[in-house]
């Protein structure tokens, strides 16, 4: 044993917290009898270690729930199996306010299930680092909002922990479901794995966000360190995926994947691959993929999977293979625009709550695909209810009146308007204070149709003799 171990082991076999926390009925001859069995421990150590490279990854999914990975495990199972990339999932919810097809358990119990359902559906197409950051499970509300998914996770908490694992596993790329209000599943929670997701990539490589992530410990081979000892790391692409009804808005704008192409090294096409993924969650699909798979009944799976370039800090063509021009060394530090002060009008009008949000949070992070991507649109049940809200800006130095008005195609009716402040009864008019804004809830009532369709809805408003609007809000009215 060497002289710097025998006087590292003696000064912490003396040390009290030590002696009680580790080995409190250990004499130090024991201790240096233990020692002397295996090669000195300073000697083993590296003076200065890099990253830890069993976590480095080329791909880092961010998803939502426990089987929100199921609608792209095709194609990770072509970047695992036959790209030989490798790939990790985040997921940021546990999934514990979902159904349960196939039991009673429910809350935290099925999350618990949930958790090992993912771990066992990613291992079948060979992933086997799965991170949970257990933000809490938005229940589905009658219109998805982002905002209202954010709140309930902790947003700052969340995406310092998603900060945490892109520093962690060091992925060329990050994948992401769509920060985007679309016609389709919509959940609040997938809008929101996209935006952290979109924040983490922004921060990870700023050594000065969540600094004590990048902070080095005092002592490593000692105890209670507080500081994370990670490197800042700026991933190269990221790309978005969504559960929309439609997808002729992705189109050109990224790549797109066969779903019923066979992977050379399974000999079955990536859909049947995707099908046995999915067969793992059974609280969420009881033996429906299983069924399908043995009954050859293939077709939920084997639609192209298209994905959005949202931004490459390496360039490349835009519809290349995700993995595309990520090779070589990594990349500093590139920081976004970021949010600006808005150049508004007096008065004006816009749809508020999460499409607000969006509209100022696309710009903020050079998401420039985004801003021409899709126009709002919401999709909802033939017959339903279910609220809009709009947002009347006032940056006069004086109160301004507005006069709002809607205009719907036949068969819809307004339940309520109202400006949310106790008024019972339906309002059409309203009062925006000096530099002051109105969040006016519009709540409808869809057509009850026989077959599905888009609609577009449009509001307009005289504020104190100046015509705003319309604003238009693109409806896909599902049929009976």
């Amino acid at each position: 044993m060497s002289d710097q171990t025998r006087q590292l082991v003696a000064e912490r076999a003396e040390f009290p917290y030590f002696r009680s926390m580790r080995t409190p009925r250990l004499t130090l001859a024991a201790l240096l009898a233990l020692t002397s069995l295996s090669p000195p421990l300073v000697s083993q150590q590296p003076d200065n270690p890099g990253p830890d490279e069993r976590f480095k990854v080329d791909i880092l999914v961010i998803a939502p729930h426990p089987d929100d990975e199921t609608t792209i495990a095709g194609y990770l199972a072509k970047a695992v199996l036959d790209q030989h990339r490798r790939v990790a999932v985040v997921v940021t919810t546990r999934g514990d306010a979902g159904s349960n097809l196939v039991g009673y358990e429910q809350g935290k119990a099925i999350g618990e299930i949930r958790e090992i359902e993912t771990r066992q559906a990613l291992v079948s197409i060979g992933i086997d680092k799965v991170f949970f950051l257990r933000m809490p499970d938005t229940p589905g509300f009658d219109v998805a909002d982002v905002l209202r998914s954010l709140e309930t996770g902790n947003h700052g908490a969340a995406l310092a922990d998603a900060v945490r694992f892109i520093r962690l596993t060091r992925p060329e790329v990050v994948i992401t479901m769509l920060p985007a209000t679309v016609s389709g599943e919509n959940h609040e929670d997938h809008q929101a794995s996209g935006v952290i997701a979109t924040e983490a990539f922004d921060l990870a490589g700023d050594p000065t966000a969540f600094a004590e992530q990048v902070a080095m410990p005092e002592d490593r081979l000692w105890y209670g360190n507080l500081m994370e000892g990670l490197r800042p790391w700026q991933p190269k692409k990221l790309y978005y995926y969504t559960d929309a009804t439609h997808f002729e808005f992705m189109k050109g704008k990224g790549p797109e994947y066969s779903m019923t192409a066979v992977s050379p090294s399974q000999g079955v096409s990536y859909a049947r691959l995707a099908a046995k993924e999915e067969t793992f969650h059974r609280t969420q699909y009881g033996d429906q993929p299983a069924q399908a798979l043995a009954t050859n009944n293939l077709k939920d799976f084997e639609a192209p999977l298209p994905f959005v370039l949202a931004k490459s800090l390496v360039g490349g063509a835009v519809t290349a293979d995700i993995m595309d021009g990520v090779g070589g060394r990594p990349i500093p530090f590139s920081p976004v625009r970021g949010y600006r002060p808005e150049t508004v009008p007096p008065v004006s009008m816009e749809l508020g709550q999460a499409w607000a949000f969006y509209k100022r949070f696309y710009p903020a992070h050079n998401l420039d695909v985004m801003n021409t991507l899709l126009a709002p649109e919401l999709g909802v049940g033939s017959g339903e209810h279910f609220p809009v809200m709009l947002l009347l800006r006032n940056s006069t130095d004086k109160p301004v009146t507005f006069h709002l008005r809607s205009q719907l195609p036949p068969g819809w009716a307004v339940d309520s308007t109202s400006a949310q402040h106790g008024h019972p009864w339906p309002q059409s008019t309203f009062v925006a204070g000096a530099n002051n804004d109105v969040p006016v809830r519009v709540r409808l009532i869809a057509p009850m149709l026989a077959k599905s369709e888009w609609q577009t809805l449009s509001w307009t408003a005289d504020a104190d003799g100046q015509q705003l609007g319309p604003v238009s809000l693109r409806v896909f009215v599902g049929g009976r």
